[in-house]
């Protein structure tokens, strides 16, 4: 595997810029696209986090203000990187359009602000799906020498389908979802993904407005999925010390507007090691748009 050294970290919206270019580009092209993931890493050393960025994604997601960093906005600081490997011109999935379908992160110890950060990412898992293909993007966050936290996230290129890879079976029933006791409603206005991209950077244009969104094949615009992870994450966790895992299966879009409720259950496991459930639904069609858990780590 081959490590190319970003010299900071890459900037979303340049990358989404470049992503339309290329778009354009492969439509003129007779050249097959790429059927495999790139052998590669990219790494950005020393990054270093802006603090008023950092206040404003607690103040979105309703977390506590605090020097040490949020969970999902170690994401969104490390998912730029991950994102420049989906920009290469041997990845074999468009960038644009890509839909979340889940996230399983280990958050190893409070990370401060002022710590220097390096970020490494790469390509795992490309695999066939339902829908179209699947891949997943680790990015792994590194301080004193050390891994301090760990995300994979699952990607889905709707529509797009390598001959490589079988379709699974798309009949296969899912289970019926019977939405618990509520003990939180979530109101989500239109502009809820453009807020969440002027602190994340991240400007999708299926989060921006329902004329973006239905360009790429979107009935509305949508929310960004790591949005809801951050927020019912900042609710359960705020300030732990402690190391701790947390995951999400993003179910069904979160179509802006919309009443979001959500169910978080205290759990304990069988190793001893405590945590919470969570899933969120819509509040009136009653279909399930997402479901995760967090759960403390041994230390």
């Amino acid at each position: 595997m081959t490590d190319t050294q970003l010299t900071e970290i890459p900037t979303l919206g340049k990358l989404y810029v470049g992503a339309l270019g290329s778009a354009a580009k492969a439509r003129l092209s007779s050249a097959q696209a790429p059927q495999t993931l790139p052998a590669a890493r990219h790494t950005v050393l020393d990054a270093r986090v802006d603090l008023e960025r950092l206040a404003d994604f607690q103040r979105l997601v309703q977390h506590s203000a605090s020097d040490y960093l949020p969970s999902g906005f170690v994401h969104t600081f490390a998912f730029p990187v991950a994102m420049s490997l989906m920009s290469r011109d041997d990845f074999p999935l468009p960038l644009l359009g890509m839909v979340h379908l889940r996230n399983n992160t280990e958050h190893l110890r409070p990370i401060h602000y002022t710590e220097p950060l390096t970020v490494t990412a790469w390509a795992e898992n490309l695999a066939g799906h339902r829908a179209g293909t699947s891949v997943e993007l680790v990015a792994e966050v590194s301080a004193g020498g050390s891994v301090v936290w760990r995300g994979r996230s699952t990607y889905l290129a709707k529509g797009v389908f390598l001959p490589r890879f079988d379709r699974p079976d798309a009949r296969a029933p899912r289970p019926d979802f019977v939405p618990p006791q509520p003990t939180a409603l979530w109101r989500l206005g239109a502009d809820a993904g453009r807020n969440y991209a002027m602190v994340s950077g991240d400007f999708n244009p299926i989060h921006l407005s329902r004329l973006s969104a239905k360009a790429l094949g979107q009935k509305r615009s949508l929310a960004h999925g790591m949005y809801l992870a951050s927020r019912v994450v900042a609710d359960i966790v705020q300030n732990r010390q402690e190391p701790y895992e947390w995951s999400i299966d993003f179910d069904s879009p979160v179509f802006l507007p919309a009443a979001v409720s959500l169910s978080i259950s205290d759990t304990e496991g069988e190793d001893g090691y405590s945590g919470s459930t969570f899933v969120g639904w819509n509040q009136r069609s009653l279909r399930r748009h997402f479901a995760g858990a967090v759960r403390a780590l041994p230390e």
